[in-house]
């Protein structure tokens, strides 16, 4: 079973799709959450997303667009989109997000947007948290986004071994406890502007890191005309 894992897509449509036609065929599509935030394409990516049966998690941006709390935590560039975003939203778009759950096990691997312990809140960024998460994890093997970073936590003879996946990168997989985080689709921050994605395969029990080019200045463009905040366009270009 091969299947295309997303993260963090933030209402960037034509990064998504970048993506979608780069993984070619897959059997699934899973997603870690924050589907919407940021970009200026939330119901297309929504509506893309349904397309090809997309199935994971609520993200804090999916959250704060369906009105609740998450939007108090944001900087006043992330809350200014989160607004703008829940002003807009279709009715389908916001029934597709609210049915999304904070976490999910599929084929026995564990989806969340943030981490186990706090699936909305917290961010997995060192060998410290991610050892103390994987006492939560249902699964050997899970799966997170939120930091926008492709990144592998694995626990080995009780020593925590943090890699950072680059383009082609694979990682065998057995029954030791790991963390895996895709990147991001819509808003990447590790300095590489590119879409980031990650290809689990079940069969073969590995997993592959890929990135992406897709026009950033179609997206910047976009986010301009409907006023969402410079910032936010300025930095799709920089990976940042």
């Amino acid at each position: 079973m091969r299947i295309a894992v997303l993260s963090d897509i933030h209402s960037n449509l034509v990064a998504l799709d970048a993506v979608l036609a780069h993984a070619g065929s897959v059997d699934a599509v899973w997603h870690l959450g924050d589907v919407v935030g940021y970009g200026p394409d939330p119901d297309g990516v929504v509506a893309r997303l349904a397309s090809v049966g997309a199935v994971g998690v609520m993200g804090n941006h999916d959250a704060a667009a369906l009105g609740g709390p998450e939007i108090d935590w944001f900087n006043p560039d992330a809350r200014a989109a989160a607004v703008w975003t829940r002003d807009r939203i279709a009715p389908d778009t916001r029934t597709w997000l609210a049915a999304l759950p904070e976490t999910a096990v599929i084929d026995d691997v564990s989806l969340v947007h943030g981490s186990p312990r706090d699936p909305l809140r917290e961010y997995i960024t060192t060998p410290e948290i991610a050892s103390a998460n994987l006492r939560y994890q249902a699964t050997s093997v899970g799966l997170h986004g939120h930091t926008h970073v492709p990144a592998v936590f694995t626990e080995r003879d009780g020593a925590m071994i943090v890699e950072w996946p680059q383009d082609g990168d694979l990682l065998e997989l057995d029954d030791t406890p790991t963390l895996l985080n895709p990147g991001s689709v819509g808003q990447p921050r590790d300095g590489d502007p590119s879409a980031a994605y990650m290809i689990l395969d079940r069969e073969a029990g590995h997993a592959t890191w890929h990135r992406v080019a897709y026009d950033i200045a179609t997206v910047q463009a976009a986010m301009r005309a409907v006023r969402l905040p410079a910032r936010l366009a300025d930095r799709l270009a920089l990976g940042r």
